[in-house]
């Protein structure tokens, strides 16, 4: 009896097909599985060609089987793996890389601010893992948004943080885009508006970007915008939509249901499958609050300057009857006033002035009666790494006296990679 030949074995992996390599039960993805050469970007990272004499991802492994241990990293360390050769940054910055772990639905949600601080007058920009509870300094913003007022920002693709619009402070108003993308960890120059504007409200609906009213060249006799545009990323252009029944500088927006409410002197909400205006009134306009966010078909507002007690929209009864509440509140200085709400992993997250973020499990009231909930256990606190300092500094300002915020959010997103 001849001797088992050990080099005629199967392989371990298809070479056709990454989604095999798990010897856990695999990748399951829906879409036919790519192939093994990395995909150029649409970003300048340049083409990853294969050659007979370029080395392997990691030593004495396939590529295909390489590619699928470094999907499997944390986005923690994604920065070092970056720093081993340049063939690696390629891929890590690519679509291809990307595509593959959301795919294989091991993308995570980290959270992106914006903050000016007010005695430099400059505008930082972090990340923050709610994994790991750790912040990240990213590449500064654009120079022309480091000291802009009324710009607007938003998410598409999952993967790309826009800034548009706003105010210069020597040019005035501004028609520019740039977005930054989570892949290459660079900013990007987009199509410019086809309206300068400042002060006004925008909103993502099937991955194409919204904008509608604010102000005019910066001109203070000019009245408020009626116009409005959309952007769509498949076309990278900007197109004009129906124009406002009335031109107004909103306060807030939401979408809610796949329609566009604004909040303003005059309320009215957007159908983008119609293309139309409509007006819109009763308990909804009148009980909103600002900050507001969506989660899972419910219109959340905060109820208090801090953001530890959230009111909810019924429905039904067309009001806001319903509370949940924190036991332990921050104080009205300014730098624990709540910025932001937005969804995060599945819960609301609150972000406030002095980076503290609230993690709330809204899932357990979704089958509460009217009145308040008052649960401890719904609610999470989380200081990051290096901002606890932060903290105990504006807690102790805030019992001398000090109430002078230093540092201010601007804006924050949720950005998957």
């Amino acid at each position: 009896m001849s001797k088992p030949d050990r080099f005629n074995h199967p392989p371990l992996v298809d070479t056709k097909c990454f989604c095999r390599a798990d010897g856990g039960g695999g990748l399951k993805t829906s879409n036919p599985c790519l192939k093994p050469n990395v995909k150029p970007s649409i970003h300048p990272i340049g083409r990853v060609e294969k050659t007979r004499n370029q080395p392997t991802l990691i030593p004495f492994l396939p590529d295909d089987l390489a590619i699928a241990c470094l999907i499997r990293v944390n986005r923690i360390h994604h920065c070092k793996l970056r720093l081993v050769c340049k063939r690696w940054n390629r891929l890590l910055s690519s679509n291809y890389f990307y595509s593959l772990r959301k795919n294989s639905r091991l993308t995570e949600e980290w959270l992106y601010v914006m903050k000016r601080d007010h005695k430099q007058g400059k505008t930082t920009f972090h990340s923050f893992d709610p994994v790991h509870h750790m912040w990240q300094t990213l590449p500064p913003v654009p120079k022309e948004y480091n000291t802009a007022i009324g710009f607007g920002s938003a998410v598409l693709s999952g993967c790309h943080l826009y800034l548009f619009g706003g105010k210069d402070p020597v040019k005035g108003s501004m028609r520019r885009v740039v977005y930054y993308s989570v892949k290459t960890n660079k900013w990007h120059r987009a199509p410019d508006m086809l309206r300068r504007r400042q002060f006004f409200v925008s909103c993502v609906i099937n991955n194409c970007l919204y904008v509608a009213g604010g102000k005019n060249e910066g001109a203070t006799t000019n009245p408020p915008s009626r116009s409005a545009e959309v952007y769509d990323p498949t076309k990278n252009r900007w197109s004009f939509i129906l124009d406002m029944d009335v031109g107004m500088v909103p306060v807030s927006s939401i979408v809610y249901r796949g329609e566009w409410i604004l909040k303003g002197i005059v309320s009215g909400s957007y159908r983008p499958e119609s293309n139309r205006w409509f007006s819109v009134s009763g308990g909804l306009v009148s009980g909103w609050r600002n900050p507001c966010g969506t989660l899972n078909g419910k219109i959340y507002a905060l109820d208090c300057k801090d953001g530890c007690r959230i009111r909810v929209y019924d429905e039904k009864d067309d009001s806001w009857s319903k509370r949940i509440e924190s036991q332990m509140h921050m104080g009205n200085s300014e730098a624990f006033e709540a910025r932001v709400v937005i969804e995060l992993n599945g819960k609301l997250c609150i972000v406030r002035n002095n980076m503290s973020i609230s993690m709330v499990d809204v899932s357990k009231c979704n089958d509460m009666d009217e009145g308040i909930i008052v649960d401890e256990h719904l609610w999470e606190t989380i200081t990051g790494k290096g901002q606890f300092k932060t903290l105990m500094t504006n807690i102790f300002s805030s019992l001398a006296g000090r109430n002078r915020v230093k540092n201010h959010v601007l804006h924050c997103q949720v950005l998957q990679a």
